[in-house]
């Protein structure tokens, strides 16, 4: 993706501390940091995780903060979080800059503008 719609050309809040530097960039285009590092093995698709997540837009404003269990890998949440989840551990902390086309795209949802990048600050807290 380029453009001024592109992680890498995007001026984030100054509020969501973001360095891109710091974060590691898959080659599907999400960036991801380890804040923390859990224990026991990673998670990986067709498990059941549950999370601890806030998300915010990069102007700053949070847009949804919670706690909820899914399968991972299965599509029930947007495919940057599914990836960015993948290989995390229990206990283990790490945000993800999710870029428009492993979000919701050009529909947008809720709070969530068309083409939004969002930041999610993630807290594995269990896999089963």
């Amino acid at each position: 993706m380029t453009g001024p719609d592109s992680i890498e050309d995007t001026r984030f809040a100054a509020s969501l501390e973001i360095n891109l530097a710091a974060f590691t960039r898959t080659p599907s285009g999400l960036y991801y940091e380890d804040v923390t590092q859990g224990t026991g093995e990673p998670a990986t698709a067709g498990q059941s995780v549950s999370v601890a997540y806030t998300g915010w837009l990069t102007n700053g404003t949070q847009f949804d903060s919670g706690e909820f269990p899914f399968l991972l890998g299965a599509g029930q949440v947007v495919p940057g979080f599914d990836e960015g989840v993948t290989g995390m551990r229990v206990g283990g902390v790490r945000r993800i800059i999710i870029p428009p086309e492993l979000g919701y795209g050009n529909r947008g949802s809720g709070p969530v503008p068309p083409n939004a990048i969002m930041i999610f600050r993630i807290e594995l807290l269990s896999i089963a």
